[in-house]
């Protein structure tokens, strides 16, 4: 008689509890023990900001399992508020502490599943014990006691997903909120001239934002930034960001990875080929890049979750899937979603790049409630492949950089983008999608239709004598329009063909359409004319970003 395997998984989370309850649907003898720090299993970690301002208005509906429900749909032995010690690696063993009994004991493991996750980086000092995260039901339960009686104002340390998430819905508390982030920018992986519509809507909302600022020390009711400013709070929340959980695996002896996370190959093992690891704790493989990186993605680590469980079980593998960095993230209505690498770390990294700028509507124009999207598209200008994309705006980004990832990741080139064929009606869509039309401007750049320049190139080009028409009509022009620029509209552009011969030209509209039709008919005529990319739109966000150093 074969005796079961023993699988025990460290953590109770997302890729824990995928690769957990993925084992038992492929075998039904094998003894599964998940072992969880925390008194809770399978919570919707990502929604626990929201209930801050009972958006989710009831606790219970982001506690998704437990271990009573695990047990008897899965037959799980599932053992909250037990916290694994350390790893033997020779005995095959794990040393346990119950926390509710307090005794210490140990549990042999055929296979090994570390989902140890991450854990917020805090502030150190002698009243960091007064600063509260939000990564638990825990550290949820803990602010929604802090934060009765109704408080009137937060700190709130990073500018991240999280930092964010606070921010909204401590104002719908009706709260005032101080945001307090290191960098120039807020959520560092948009380019600035994206970012900073997120700036300018968090500053709308009310809160006070404060960029390339930090804090020297803090108390109970206080932060000191580093300009010397002190700010009085009544609560003080850390979004910095977090680390992977990494000590069990390094005390262990496994091999960690250059990102500080835990090594694994293409099926999650680590370095002991009886131990995976999943989730945040795991290094990723990016698959822009193919380097490791690290990713606190739920949906990732539910799927490399799945790719344990196939290991373990015999069953047929599939590599696990590298990441491409998928986000989203909404501020009061304004929605801002990336996927794959952005313009600034594919030049700080020394990648060519062609660049797309869109400001299309989310859908027809013409039916009622259409709204404009920022689109920045990424193009690898040798192979055409799709390196990222980024938007930023309000209904219908989400599915469009849901469309872009399945593109990366089927290999569809950026020109074949404008031969998808995409749901459309006037409520939903345009007959030209957003996405068709990333494809025609790639295309017309790819194939040297036309010619276009960024918007922090345009003062190198002007500094070397370029010309700088703006081709709107004099009405928009009146309205705002870049210093120095000659006013052209395009309807009497040809009028002005004498003028500009001999010249190199840069043309720009609005968003760049009208540009690119200006270029092609000054281009025709012998003159070398390049076109400013999105337009007078982005160029103006570039430059707000450069000046927001607030």
């Amino acid at each position: 008689m074969v005796r079961p395997k023993k699988i025990v998984v460290i953590g109770g989370v997302a890729g824990g509890m995928s690769a957990a309850t993925r084992l038992r649907r492929l075998d039904e003898t094998a003894h599964i023990l998940v072992l969880e720090r925390s008194g809770y299993v399978s919570y919707a970690n990502c929604g626990l900001p929201y209930h801050l301002s009972e958006t989710i208005e009831k606790r219970s509906l982001l506690i998704l399992q437990n271990p009573i429900t695990l047990g008897a749909r899965f037959n799980l032995d599932v053992r909250v508020r037990h916290e694994v010690l350390s790893i033997d690696r020779q005995s095959k063993t794990v040393t346990i502490y119950d926390r509710v009994w307090k005794v210490t004991y140990v549990e042999k493991y055929d296979y090994l599943v570390l989902s140890p996750g991450a854990k917020a980086t805090m502030p150190e000092g002698p009243d960091a014990k007064w600063i509260l995260a939000m990564r638990t039901v825990e550290d949820m339960d803990k602010a929604i006691a802090w934060l009765y009686p109704n408080p009137e104002h937060a700190v709130i340390l990073g500018g991240g997903f999280i930092g964010l998430e606070l921010a909204e819905n401590l104002i719908k508390r009706g709260m005032k909120v101080t945001l307090i982030h290191r960098g120039k920018q807020l959520l560092s992986y948009l380019d600035p001239e994206l970012a900073i519509a997120v700036a300018q809507r968090v500053r709308a909302s009310g809160v006070d934002l404060r960029l390339e600022s930090s804090i020297t020390s803090f108390t109970r009711n206080s932060v000191t930034l580093a300009d010397g400013e002190v700010i009085s709070t009544d609560v003080i929340f850390s979004a910095l960001g977090v680390k992977p959980e990494v000590h069990l695996a390094e005390e262990a002896g496994l091999k960690i990875g250059h990102n500080g996370g835990i090594w694994v190959d293409n099926e999650q093992r680590t370095s002991d080929p009886n131990i995976f690891a999943v989730g945040d704790a795991a290094e990723k493989i990016d698959a822009i890049s193919g380097d490791e990186r690290l990713a606190t993605l739920a949906g990732l680590a539910n799927r490399h979750g799945h790719s344990v469980a196939n290991a373990i079980a015999g069953a047929r593998t599939v590599p696990a899937t590298p990441t491409l960095g998928t986000s989203i993230l909404s501020f009061d209505g304004l929605v801002a979603a990336t996927v794959g690498w952005s313009e600034k770390a594919l030049r700080a990294a020394g990648r060519p790049v062609r660049v797309i700028h869109t400001h299309p509507a989310d859908h027809a124009a013409y039916y009622p409630g259409a709204q404009t999207m920022r689109f920045k598209l990424m193009v690898d200008p040798e192979t055409d492949l799709i390196l990222g994309a980024q938007a930023v705006g309000g209904h219908g980004v989400d599915k469009r950089i849901d469309v872009i990832s399945t593109a990366i990741f089927a290999g569809i080139t950026a020109s074949d983008l404008a031969q998808l064929e995409l749901a459309y009606d006037p409520q939903h869509g345009s007959a030209k999608d957003p996405i068709n039309m990333l494809g025609y401007v790639n295309r017309n750049i790819a194939e040297g239709l036309t010619k276009v320049i960024e918007w922090h190139e345009l003062d190198s080009a002007l500094d070397s004598g370029a010309v700088l028409v703006d081709v709107r009509t004099e009405g928009e022009y009146k309205y705002g329009h870049i210093e120095g620029s000659l006013s052209f509209p395009i309807d009497v552009l040809r009028e002005h063909i004498r003028e500009l011969s001999g010249q190199k030209v840069v043309v720009y509209c609005q968003v760049g359409q009208r540009g690119h039709t200006a270029a092609r008919i000054l281009a025709q005529e012998g003159i070398d004319v390049v076109n400013l990319n999105g337009g007078y739109l982005t160029w103006k966000a570039g430059m707000a970003s450069k000046g927001d150093q607030k």
